[in-house]
């Protein structure tokens, strides 16, 4: 089969641009050669937001984009995005008050904000952020921004695309890419190939690597490789909003509630040589990020609290930044078309925020290509399990509970948060517990693990335990260990 487009890379990028080729009527194959958001996409800080810090180096383009697209991801996926109040304690060190505030007054309105509420000023004496903050901060600003579990967005739009008939190929890599006869043609890892009308390299990290190795063409962009790592502690503080201190050496770090019982922390910016899948957090990084939340918090945070770390490695342009925090999150969409050649588009940086744009610019650059390609259509069209108003996770919990009465309210609303109104797809005609089979611990099930390796292309314990859900954080090594059981027998009994 000849199909139309080819996508290398099942990361947040790859992804949407296979979910929207597909919707506009493109016969789609993506090749992961992991597991979907198995590098960049799932090592987020998991959020959505315009980059408060991007007006200053005056990216105004980049943040009003990703301000607008907030709110386009709030009300397409709902179950895995929601508001998030920001608190910004302000100290002498910062820049003036009134400079701030007019920042934020920009940054309130240049994105078209419709849902998320203004900002405001606290005085932390009497507010409840105050009281996790030391004694010597005493007002903060307050503003909006979004929240998202950064992995599932990346296997929500794998699974749109699926929907729509692309053929989405985990753990299959491309090994050599070449064009001949006026297609591509891609030589995989199994022993097979495919061949396809264009092709787009969206490897992330990977994506010179790609051109190099994988197709003996020399990178246009320069890639600016940036480590950013996070530590998970348990809860720091009772409210449910999120703080973003200033750091002294102009760094930010978010502190965020996680998962419910636990805080977030991070992230540093630290530039990085050698291979992408063997990025890891450092003690000297970890150390920062204590260090960083400790000068505003009055009960400090230890090494020894982490209960979970992770790194990430962030294919930023190379803008000739001085400091690797400075370096651009904006992207660039290089496309190679050499005279009566099949085209290749290769995706340099972006972030989380805008992939849904990038998407679908990267449509629009190979549009000539395809002449019956359809219009634009993802602004408007919920994710899987998102087709329900932008604030009702809350009543959806309360309709699952109602027809299913032996959920728990933690097992409602986990199942709400994860896959939305697909949630009655797995629960189907359970009664009883005994009907979901297995209980794995902490909610999770057999009937739950089965879907996940059907419908999102798990195969392994950590794929459910650290990407499709954030479960990991709770199973003991037991757990683990009959997960990853049933799962090696469920999937080798698929194989043959």
């Amino acid at each position: 089969m000849i199909f139309d487009l080819a996508v290398i890379g099942g990361g947040v990028n790859g992804t949407g641009i296979a979910r929207d080729a597909a919707g506009r009527g493109l016969s789609v194959i993506l090749l992961e050669q992991g597991d979907l958001a198995g590098a960049t996409s799932s090592a987020s800080t998991k959020l959505i937001h315009g980059g408060l810090r991007y007006l200053e180096q005056y990216e105004f383009r980049l943040v009003r984009e990703a301000l607008a697209e907030r709110e386009v991801l709030l009300r397409a996926a709902p179950h895995i995005a929601w508001p998030l109040r920001f608190v910004l304690p302000h100290h002498k060190g910062l820049r003036p008050w009134l400079l701030i505030r007019l920042g934020l007054f920009i940054y309130d309105h240049l994105g078209g904000r419709r849902i998320l509420p203004p900002t405001r000023t606290l005085d932390l004496r009497n507010d409840p952020a105050g009281a996790p903050l030391q004694a010597r901060y005493r007002r903060a600003f307050e503003y909006s921004d979004c929240w998202v579990d950064d992995a599932r967005l990346v296997v929500l739009n794998a699974r749109d695309a699926a929907d729509r008939s692309a053929d989405i190929r985990t753990r299959t890599r491309c090994a050599h890419a070449r064009r001949e006869n006026g297609l591509w043609r891609l030589f995989l890892d199994d022993g097979t190939d495919i061949a396809a009308r264009a092709l787009v390299n969206a490897g992330g990290p990977w994506v010179s690597h790609i051109l190099g190795s994988i197709m003996g063409i020399a990178a246009p962009t320069r890639v600016r490789m940036v480590k950013g790592s996070h530590i998970v502690v348990p809860r720091l503080f009772a409210h449910d909003r999120c703080y973003i201190f200033q750091n002294a050496d102009g760094r930010v770090c978010f502190a965020i509630p996680y998962e419910s019982d636990f805080t977030l922390i991070g992230t540093t910016d630290e530039d990085y040589v050698g291979d992408p899948a063997e990025v890891a957090i450092t003690p000297s990084e970890e150390s920062y990020l204590c260090a960083a939340v400790n000068d505003y918090l009055r009960a400090p945070v230890s090494r020894s609290d982490i209960v979970w770390r992770y790194s990430g490695v962030r294919p930023l342009r190379d803008d000739g930044a001085s400091a690797a925090q400075e370096a651009t999150r904006d992207y660039v969409l290089e496309l190679d078309v050499p005279v009566g050649a099949p085209p290749l588009l290769s995706v340099f940086g972006g972030k989380i925020t805008t992939s849904r744009r990038l998407a679908e610019a990267a449509l629009e650059r190979l549009a000539r290509f395809f002449p019956r390609l359809g219009p634009s259509w993802t602004a408007d069209v919920p994710l899987p399990g998102g087709n329900f108003p932008w604030n009702g996770a809350a009543a959806l919990t309360s309709e699952l509970r109602a027809r299913y009465g032996f959920l728990t309210h933690a097992a409602a609303a986990r199942l709400t948060r994860s896959y939305g109104t697909r949630a009655v797809e797995i629960l189907g005609d359970a009664r009883r517990p005994a009907d979901l089979g297995r209980d794995f611990g902490h909610t999770l099930t057999e009937r739950e693990a089965a879907w996940l390796v059907d419908q999102e292309w798990a195969r392994t314990a950590e794929d459910i335990l650290w990407r499709r859900s954030k479960l990991g954080l709770r199973l003991s090594p037991q757990e683990v260990a009959v997960l990853e059981s049933w799962l090696s027998s469920k999937c080798n009994h698929a194989r043959s």
